[in-house]
């Protein structure tokens, strides 16, 4: 996105290479390349969140060493895509909602706020935070319902005997059957707490740290392009790996509650029933204290860099490639 400079921005020699706005973007090529490209980054990615599920449902502390040999030898390189058809039939139309809700929030809500009179760096902060907050909210409508069914399937063992999933198609036919529509819902509150101000805070965060990072390199207009672009991609780097590790060290208590929302059951008179929060909370304590709250932080702080690494360098590769009318 684009904004106009003002007076009191990082200086008028500085020059943060120019976003593509969603109006000069192809959106059939857009969203076509996307589910290709994020596809590709959720299959590489995949195995990290296994690791980070079963951590969390897990009543003892287990260390990710341990956890992931004991995968592999009992079942197999299988056992980290357990669900992993689910999730990716999932995250096509997730993504989708969360790339269109992005770009459209991004672009409208940045020009009214240059109209204002907030700098630019602001103007990029406060736009960033809106679109953030939009494209999470529209995605969960989506990724609630697979990450339910796609966490069931991580979770269970190979040979379990009660409620055993045959796969995704079967998980959701079950779940749909014992709990209704709302039980796919399960834990969508949570998961906009989690993840709308997450995405946020995830989002202006990183547009700052990308000015400022620009800023001390000195980034002028005589430049060339092609060196322009090699240290673009270091610098959006840099600045997701910064943004999201406070982010997940901010939101891991509430993703722990969250995934033990969905996954786990109790069991009263011989018939399953949901937890709630609060039990989840209690359980959660009961076992290790707060810290059990912190359960999965390992792999999914390193999931959430390198995903955000991955997907912000992407998505810039996308919105080149996507872009109308641009030369080979």
């Amino acid at each position: 996105m684009k904004l106009s400079a003002s007076g009191d921005d990082l200086g008028s020699d500085i020059h943060v290479p120019a976003d593509i706005d969603w109006h000069m973007l192809d959106k059939s090529k857009f969203f076509f390349l996307g589910a290709a490209l994020f596809s590709g980054v959720s299959a590489g990615l995949y195995p990290a969140m296994v690791l980070k599920t079963r951590q969390q449902v897990s009543s003892t502390q287990i260390s990710c060493f341990k956890m992931s040999f004991s995968i592999m030898r009992c079942e197999g390189l299988r056992g980290f895509y357990r669900g992993f058809g689910t999730t990716l039939m999932g995250t096509i139309p997730a993504r989708a909602l969360y790339m269109g809700a992005l770009e459209v929030t991004k672009t409208s809500v940045g020009r009214s706020t240059v109209r204002l009179g907030f700098s630019d760096t602001t103007a990029t902060a406060i736009a960033s935070a809106a679109a953030g907050l939009s494209s999470a909210m529209a995605a969960q409508l989506v990724w609630t319902p697979i990450d339910v069914v796609s966490q069931r399937l991580m979770v269970q063992a190979p040979n379990a005997s009660p409620c055993r999933y045959k796969n995704g198609l079967d998980a959701f036919r079950k779940i749909l059957f014992a709990d209704g529509f709302k039980g796919l819902y399960r834990g969508f509150g949570i998961s906009m707490l989690t993840y709308a101000p997450s995405n946020a805070v995830w989002w202006a965060s990183y547009s700052v740290a990308n000015k400022l990072i620009y800023g001390g390199l000195g980034w002028s207009d005589n430049i060339r392009r092609s060196e322009s672009k090699a240290t673009a991609v270091a610098v959006q780097g840099l600045s997701a790996a910064m943004a999201s590790g406070v982010s997940a060290l901010i939101t891991t208590p509430l993703d722990t509650i969250k995934t033990r929302l969905q996954v786990l059951d109790k069991e009263e008179n011989g018939v399953r029933k949901p937890l709630t929060m609060l039990q989840t909370v209690r359980n959660l304590v009961k076992e290790s204290g707060l810290a059990a709250c912190y359960r999965g932080l390992g792999p999914r702080w390193a999931s959430m860099s390198l995903s955000a690494t991955t997907m912000i360098t992407t998505y810039e590769l996308l919105k080149r490639l996507s872009a109308k009318n641009q030369e080979s």
